[in-house]
């Protein structure tokens, strides 16, 4: 890898590039929709030095692209091609710099899959006051707005999703996960306190139709679902796993599970709007069963407990994401 000291420029112009989807015949009778990077076999590399009042330590964070390292205090801007983002996080917060990484590339075989781990983050300042954030390890389409300057509304600060016109069958995926440990909270002082509930790791596909008014307020409605939760521990890697995605209103189905409906209140995701600024997605309804959509939100993720929550050392490990249509 090549040591550089720029980080590459997000180009509009090239903003369809971002979403170019590879379409390839996995079968006679099937195709198969895959992202870039859809195995997790290409890294960026980011090594940070945190700042000298919590002590000064080399921090080093990964993100999901083509090979290159980036040293010093570089926000990450994805190359038009990087379609997916993690939880890993250079935050700048009152002048202090921190890193926190919760997604990490692990060798499978003759390339990588993404591991994400719920971990504790740690902060001492001055060696006096000891904060304490839980942090889930996740990967999402889309991009995180960096450098983060706050704690406030975690969900605002990722852009969740891409465009994206096809009606897939299903999502296939490689997994082993460790799961089902005891869910905590930790957001700042003190030590974690317990959360009702054993954790779940996840990965989630909505399909959505959107829309902005003369405001720049963005709504939509959910065109398809796709929802899987792993509750127990998987030790050896289950490959080619299938889940199907399912269109129109799910509410009545017999597999429908509250945490599939539509994503509003404080768990709403957020976007930029065409004037470039951060605004939530309303989901207001739930599209006609054969309507295309505009945009696809993917995410993988090793706990299910919303910011700060989670159970610490659970671990989802994925590979090799593609969509069947």
């Amino acid at each position: 890898m090549n040591r550089i000291t720029t980080t590459h420029r997000f180009c509009t112009g090239l903003l369809l590039a971002v979403y170019l989807l590879l379409s390839a015949p996995a079968s006679a009778q099937e195709k198969v929709i895959r992202f870039p990077f859809y195995d997790f076999d290409s890294w960026i590399v980011r090594d940070i030095k945190e700042s000298g009042i919590i002590g000064g330590n080399q921090k080093r964070l990964y993100e999901i692209g083509e090979k290159d390292t980036l040293v010093g205090f570089i926000p990450y801007v994805p190359a038009p091609n990087a379609v997916w983002a993690t939880s890993n996080v250079l935050a700048k917060v009152s002048g202090v710099v921190k890193g926190s990484c919760s997604v990490f590339p692990e060798r499978r075989g003759n390339g990588y899959c993404v591991r994400m781990e719920t971990v504790l983050e740690k902060v001492v300042v001055l060696g006096m006051i000891n904060l304490k954030v839980i942090a889930t390890g996740s990967i999402f389409l889309g991009r995180l707005n960096e450098p983060v300057r706050d704690t406030k509304n975690p969900q605002a600060k990722l852009m969740q999703g891409i465009p994206f016109t096809k009606r897939p069958k299903a999502i296939r995926f490689d997994y082993k996960t460790k799961t089902g440990g005891k869910r905590q909270k930790a957001s700042g002082l003190g030590s974690p306190s317990d959360v009702e509930g054993r954790n779940v790791s996840e990965v989630s596909l909505l399909l959505q139709k959107r829309w902005e008014d003369s405001k720049g307020n963005i709504y939509a409605k959910r065109v398809g679902t796709s929802w899987t939760s792993f509750d127990k521990d998987q030790k050896e890697w289950v490959n080619k796993f299938t889940a199907p995605i399912h269109y129109g209103d799910i509410t009545k189905e017999p597999y429908f599970k509250p945490y599939m409906g539509l994503v509003q209140g404080d768990e709403v995701y957020y976007t930029r709007n065409s004037k470039g600024e951060t605004t939530p997605i309303q989901e207001i309804g739930w599209a006609e069963a054969g309507e295309k959509p505009t945009h696809i939100i993917l995410r993988c993720s090793s706990g299910n407990g919303g910011a700060y929550i989670g159970a610490i050392g659970d671990i989802l490990w994925i590979d090799n994401i593609e969509l069947v249509e």
